[in-house]
């Protein structure tokens, strides 16, 4: 049986158990065809780039499958007809990646590193210090016409 990593998007406006259960009705499909789930990764609501079917947000989901290619295109055919469902990928992978995804090593690294912490050995900055680096490669700049300088 192939490896494959299956990711899909699932709308805005569903709650985290219909997600769930959404995941748990594709996994049947894949069992009932003779293959089973390895890993199932919840990415949480995240910000789409773009609008998808006018949501801008969708709940990230990966599942690693172990499966005939025949139950994968099953499930994507039911995706595909489901109006909950607004994207969805699967790669077929040679082996399946131990441990946590990158994915949610970014987010383990971020609660980690504070909410607002600065990169590597940089102190974080507000707003108003912003560093304008060396300037010595620019001309001065020229006076400005009919301003005189001083308020009237």
């Amino acid at each position: 049986m192939a490896l494959y990593e299956h990711v899909f998007l699932a709308r805005q406006d569903l709650s985290q158990q219909q997600v769930d259960a959404l995941v748990e009705h594709y996994k049947g499909i894949i069992t009932a065809a003779g293959g089973s789930v390895g890993r199932v990764e919840n990415w949480g609501l995240k910000s789409l780039t773009y609008r998808i079917n006018k949501n801008r947000k969708a709940y990230y989901t990966l599942m690693d499958i172990t499966a005939p290619s025949a139950a994968v295109k099953e499930v994507e055919r039911q995706q595909g007809l489901s109006e909950d469902i607004l994207r969805f990928m699967t790669v077929k992978v040679e082996a399946h990646e131990e441990g946590v995804s990158a994915m949610m090593q970014k987010r383990e690294e971020r609660s980690e590193r504070g909410d607002r912490g600065g990169f590597g050995d940089r102190p974080q900055r507000s707003f108003g210090d912003r560093d304008r680096g060396d300037r010595s490669d620019r001309a001065p700049r020229r006076p400005r016409e009919g301003f005189e300088g001083g308020a009237e």
